[in-house]
């Protein structure tokens, strides 16, 4: 009788800013893209773009299609495309990227792994698979 019509969400836009001064604890998963200016402790999964800001802090592990850096992240990255560190940025972790463009001035302590897009694609899905298969700890 009601039939809810899927409303696509345009990987393009920005949809979720976490501005300066405010602090989130938590997982974020969005399809569209995410902006952080503030700070961020918990996972983060975007089908978008994720840029952390200048003065963006983020402890966490971050899945998406695109990141750029210009603040400053601990924890590990996956991109299926670029990952670009500016000159202010700052990674300390590892990435899995198709593209990696570190600036002079930029800061990356970790390892790095470059995969063709679609390996890349296969392994996310793959590892999507296995973390629905997952039962929680009570």
């Amino acid at each position: 009788m009601f039939k809810s019509k899927k409303k696509h969400i345009n990987p393009n836009t920005t949809d979720t800013l976490i501005g300066e001064g405010s602090q989130f604890e938590g997982r974020i998963k969005s399809e569209a893209g995410i902006r952080v200016e503030g700070h961020i402790t918990g996972d983060v999964e975007c089908s978008g773009d994720v840029t952390i800001g200048e003065h963006g802090i983020v402890k966490s592990n971050i899945i998406a299609r695109n990141i750029v850096i210009a603040g400053s992240v601990h924890g590990n990255i996956m991109t299926r495309g670029i990952l670009k560190i500016t000159a202010t940025g700052k990674l300390y972790g590892n990435t899995t990227a198709a593209s990696l463009m570190i600036e002079e001035g930029g800061i990356f302590q970790g390892a790095s792994k470059m995969e063709a897009k679609a390996a890349h694609n296969e392994k996310v899905e793959s590892e999507e698979k296995l973390t629905q298969n997952v039962i929680p700890f009570s």
